[in-house]
């Protein structure tokens, strides 16, 4: 909402505040015994009944005016609250809001009935045996707001996490009495009826991790890779704050047609996991530019196989081609050793 439109809605508010104090105020004057509605000798019988509802009138517009603004003021309060309160809190308030705003609608209800001279009192007695002959249709409403209390009291997932239901993958912006909304990346709303809510992921629970593929070219030396990566791994988490554990070095994932795919890992919120691995991109991206590693691209290369041979080819020239394999092989069990409980969270 633009400023402009905030300007326009502060108004609005302020003259049906007006509407309702001015209202309280002649109070008496419409609904007291002298008020000028009653009905008067002579005049048509239909006009003096269209004058008698005139007071009923004013009260019923008038409750539905309060009702509004009390809904109104409850959405500013919490709004203002949702940033500084935790996500808990958040749940607990959203669905308060929820749940408020039904209680106020069913009590302008029974004001606008009663304004007009209906006995509310039988209506809700009525309503007992109503709500038990058609309580096989309402079950899936039933079954929506008891469920929505489960969400909330079980703490299976609160406002502000970040959750899978049924493959999509979205923010937790609101829950209410019947239905949840999840927000994805694309600020794009799913609606789902609290009963409907199965199973969920709750990746906001547990700490995520961000795997890295990372592809070097075959001509380029594993070991010296490999050196170059423990070697910086500490700086890379130092400049990427979000890690909270890692990176870790997990070897070799695949040989691909044109590039040899090192896998990396880091722990970190779920909430971080995209940037995480942006970030880690770029520092390795910058770390292979500075020691001359070859990061491969699609291209056509034509060579000859004696000129500048892979030291893992089979027909290299015999030599040492990895002077510092044992220490790199080191680093790599130490790698895997330090992070195998990612392993074990992520079978």
């Amino acid at each position: 909402m633009n400023k402009k439109q905030w300007i326009v809605k502060i108004c609005v508010l302020a003259v049906m505040l007006a509407v309702v104090i001015v209202v309280a105020v002649l109070h008496d004057s419409i609904h007291g015994p002298d008020n000028p509605f009653v009905p008067v000798e002579g005049r048509h019988t239909v006009l003096n009944r269209m004058i008698a509802l005139i007071p009923a009138v004013i009260a019923s517009v008038t409750a539905v005016i309060f009702g509004y603004l009390v809904v109104q003021l409850i959405g500013l309060v919490v709004s203002l609250l949702l940033p500084h309160v935790s996500n808990k809190a958040k749940t607990v308030l959203t669905l308060s809001r929820s749940l408020l705003k039904w209680i106020i609608i069913v009590g302008v209800i029974v004001v606008v009935l009663q304004s007009f001279g209906v006995d509310t009192f039988t209506i809700l007695a009525g309503l007992g045996i109503l709500a038990l002959a058609i309580g096989l249709g309402a079950q899936q409403i039933v079954s929506d707001v008891l469920a929505g209390f489960f969400i909330v009291f079980e703490a299976e997932f609160k406002v502000g996490d970040i959750i899978t239901v049924d493959g999509w993958r979205g923010t937790v912006s609101d829950i209410g009495i019947r239905v949840t909304k999840i927000t994805d990346a694309s600020g794009n709303v799913k609606i789902v009826n609290n009963s409907d809510i199965k199973s969920v992921v709750n990746l906001t629970a547990e700490l995520s991790v961000a795997f890295l593929t990372v592809s070097i070219d075959y001509a380029e030396d594993l070991h010296k890779v490999e050196l170059v990566l423990r070697d910086n791994l500490a700086t890379i988490k130092e400049h990427v704050p979000a890690i909270v554990e890692g990176p870790y070095y997990k070897g070799v994932t695949a040989l691909g047609t044109s590039s040899v795919d090192l896998l990396l890992a880091a722990t970190c919120k779920e909430t971080d996991v995209y940037q995480v691995k942006r970030d880690i991109n770029r520092e390795i991206f910058l770390l292979f530019g500075q020691n001359n590693i070859t990061i491969p691209f699609n291209q056509i290369t034509v060579s000859q196989r004696d000129v500048n041979p892979s030291p893992y080819l089979a027909n290299a020239p015999e030599k040492d081609p990895a002077p510092h394999a044992a220490e790199a092989k080191q680093f790599l069990d130490e790698q895997i050793e330090h992070s195998r409980d990612i392993d074990e969270e992520n079978k």
